[in-house]
């Protein structure tokens, strides 16, 4: 798949301020990827895709991730905001043909992070917190972060992700426990 094509399957399924967010988002990728040796094409294009699923109804994003074989089932157990990242990646795989194992990845983890990202999807996560339309509480410490270390910058996104979902009392998914954890960890030892 090439990210024309991309481009149009997704801003078929996007409203227009969605639509822009994902620019900005494949834009924020790209700074990113040339800084940290990333593939630009992979960030490109897993950017462009990342929010495919967005506005796709609850119960059906539910049923396709207990569908799909390749992603675990606590997806569904966790609040709708973020069941649009592992759906949008079987979604993504199903219905555009796109099969890069990094891509859907990158996708599946670009709102809770995990331990162990990989260089793309820490990526597409950082992107997707710090591209230039969003204005969250400490987005602008988290952008300068990212100028410096990609580690320290997910971390902090991360930090303030958490500190945002026990401020409004809402579950909070494992993986983005131990995305924090990992990354705490790593940091510590550099230190």
């Amino acid at each position: 798949m090439n990210e024309q094509d991309a481009l149009k399957a997704v801003e078929k399924e996007l409203r227009p301020s969605r639509y822009a967010h994902t620019l900005r988002v494949r834009d924020s990728a790209v700074t990113l990827a040339e800084k940290y040796g990333v593939s630009r094409e992979d960030a490109r294009l897993a950017a462009v895709l990342h929010d495919y699923a967005k506005y796709r109804p609850a119960d059906r994003m539910k049923q396709v991730i207990l569908e799909a074989d390749w992603l675990d089932d606590e997806w569904t157990k966790y609040g709708e905001p973020i069941l649009h990242a592992p759906a949008g990646a079987v979604y993504v795989k199903n219905e555009l043909g796109c099969t890069d194992p990094d891509i859907l990845d990158a996708i599946v983890y670009h709102t809770t992070g995990k331990a162990g990202m990989t260089l793309l999807e820490k990526v597409i996560f950082l992107a997707d917190y710090i591209e230039p339309g969003r204005t969250t509480p400490g987005v602008d410490s988290v952008r300068e972060e990212a100028e410096h270390s990609l580690d320290r910058a997910c971390f902090l996104a991360l930090s303030g992700t958490i500190q945002f979902l026990v401020r409004r009392r809402q579950l909070i998914f494992p993986d983005t426990i131990h995305a924090y954890n990992d990354l705490a960890g790593k940091i510590m030892r550099k230190n």
